[in-house]
């Protein structure tokens, strides 16, 4: 966190190059920001998760992180959960996390998985221009709607071909936003319930967010 903040005020900077005032402002504050203590890495081993979660056969590069993702919804619409996990080429768990949310759909809690994951990763050391980003969802909704169905609507002004405005358009929206910053992603649809090991642990990570929010 405390060298993605400094980024933003290095990008910041360019934003006002002749405000005298804007840049002590933001000098001042890099200072204040330099004086953060260092952070503990946030990489976890698969075997502190108590369990075994080889990387995907598609990862093979160094610059390539895999994310899953997974929702869950308890009523349709009802009380819903997201979940997601990374990890980076070396099969280590850069970060996992779920959300809660009172009423939703499961497609809304599958979207909003990945868009946690993707700015998950903008959170952490990796350069959105070099990295490439696999997603790994159970739900052909997301993966779909990212890989075909987006791009179409994005050229008729967020519209499908019918002229009518697409469900949850805010989330894809968001998502589409979040997407942006890489120029190389990847999407993957796996089969849910069905073994996949970073797969069953976002569903869990989503169910146990259900538990413990008492739904």
């Amino acid at each position: 966190m405390k060298n993605k903040t400094l980024s933003f005020f290095d990008k910041l900077k360019t934003k006002f190059p002749d405000d005298k005032k804007a840049l002590e402002s933001i000098k001042y504050l890099k200072e204040a920001i330099n004086a953060w203590p260092e952070e503990e890495s946030s990489v976890v081993t698969t075997q502190a998760l108590g369990g075994d979660l080889p990387l995907p056969k598609e990862i093979s590069e160094k610059s390539e992180v895999a994310i899953f993702s997974d929702g869950a919804c308890r009523g349709n619409p009802g009380p819903g959960s997201w979940g997601m996990v990374g990890q980076n080429h070396e099969g280590d768990v850069i970060f996992k996390g779920s959300g809660v949310e009172t009423r939703t759909t499961n497609n809304r809690m599958e979207m909003m998985g990945a868009i946690e994951a993707f700015k998950a990763i903008l959170n952490e050391e990796f350069s959105a221009d070099e990295t490439t980003v696999l997603l790994y969802s159970d739900s052909k909704y997301v993966v779909d709607g990212l890989k075909s169905w987006m791009k179409g609507w994005k050229k008729r002004g967020w519209k499908k071909a019918d002229k009518k405005t697409p469900e949850n358009v805010d989330l894809w929206q968001e998502l589409d936003e979040v997407v942006q910053n890489f120029k190389n992603v990847k999407y993957f649809w796996v089969k849910g319930h069905a073994g996949h090991p970073q797969n069953e642990l976002c569903d869990q990570l989503a169910n146990e967010a259900l538990d413990d929010s008492g739904f």
